[in-house]
């Protein structure tokens, strides 16, 4: 099969690559649409690189069933599937809670397949045990479905964050991730006011409903927040980036009681600043969320298939396999909002 192969930092070669083969418990899919994640940018420059190379990245994938291994059921060949990409061990205490994204096995904290950017996929038994492999209405498009795992994300972070109508949320960051946390807090009702420093992407979020773009190299956007908010500050501030200076600056916009969420993944290595005595005192929720459990993964598939939000907009450029470098070129240049590779 042809895949995008990555043999190390910045090296990644379209090439033929070994046909998976679907063991016991496992299913192969046929990658039909695969979406470009800002983590897999990431690891293509070497943060977070895995050991074994060569590899093959992507984790956002949609596709049909192709082969299904012995003992699994409930499944045909040509079904239309949309695939939860994290391998956990479904018994740990966090899997118990429902929170598998934190699953204390060794192959949890981690994709776990191999891998989107490629035209077939193999899916381990502890996705297909644990309902990973989710079918798909006929009326629903490959391209919105691939949107379902990025969007549950941010479904997680809505939820761990308690967003109420009415209520004012800032988003720090009008990239791909910011603009879905703008469209899923106008969901839940929110007055949102999106900060970035790139005009382009705040005409991008002001088109998506957002109430307030403020370009933070040009204005004082603590102080303008400060202003819209009468001086109270924002119940809910999400930084839909990894930057530990701007989240720190940014702190301090949490109105009493609120919550500030760290969403975008700070490099290693690099602290940030706590008044504690803000904290205990203001009663502020200081969290973070990273990944969207299975059944997040479900409800924000079910509000993409109801229409009640809507993620086409989103894409803005699609590529083919033989085109994946300039994906990622693009990728690293911030240059569009989503990419996708259509096979």
């Amino acid at each position: 099969m042809k895949a995008a192969v990555v043999h190390g930092k910045d090296d990644i070669r379209i090439e033929e690559y070994e046909m998976p083969v679907a063991g016991e418990g496992e299913i192969v899919v046929r990658t039909k649409v695969a979406g470009i994640c800002a983590t897999d940018i990431k690891t293509l420059l070497g943060q977070g690189l895995p050991k074994d190379l060569p590899t093959i990245l992507g984790h956002e994938v949609v596709g049909e069933v192709y082969e299904i291994g012995t003992g699994v059921s409930g499944y045909e060949v040509g079904e239309r599937v949309a695939v939860y990409p994290i391998a956990v061990c479904g018994d740990c205490f966090f899997c118990k809670k429902g929170r598998h994204n934190l699953c204390e096995k060794e192959f949890g904290l981690a994709h776990g397949i191999e891998g989107g950017f490629a035209e077939f996929v193999r899916l381990p038994k502890e996705i297909v045990n644990i309902g990973g492999v989710v079918k798909l209405p006929d009326d629903l498009s490959f391209e919105k479905a691939v949107m379902t795992e990025p969007l549950s994300c941010v479904y997680a972070s809505l939820k761990a964050c308690g967003v109420d109508p009415g209520t004012y949320a800032v988003i720090l960051g009008a990239g791909p991730m910011g603009l879905m946390h703008l469209k899923m807090c106008k969901w839940a009702g929110a007055k949102v006011i999106s900060v970035d420093l790139l005009d382009d992407r705040l005409e991008t979020a002001k088109n998506m409903g957002a109430d307030y773009c403020l370009n933070s190299g040009s204005v004082d956007h603590i102080e303008e927040i400060r202003k819209i908010t009468n001086g109270k500050g924002a119940e809910t501030i999400i930084a839909s980036l990894g930057i530990p200076k701007v989240i720190e600056d940014n702190l301090k916009l949490t109105r009493n009681g609120g919550t500030f969420n760290i969403f975008g993944g700070p490099p290693a290595g690099q602290m940030i600043s706590v008044d504690p005595r803000w904290l205990h005192y203001c009663e502020i929720t200081l969290t973070g969320t990273f990944a969207a459990s299975p059944q997040d993964f479900k409800e924000c598939l079910d509000l993409i298939i109801k229409g009640e939000i809507e993620v086409e907009d989103l894409i803005s450029d699609r590529f083919t396999l033989d085109s994946f470098l300039d994906a990622v070129e693009r990728a690293k240049n911030q240059t569009m909002i989503r990419g996708i590779v259509v096979f």
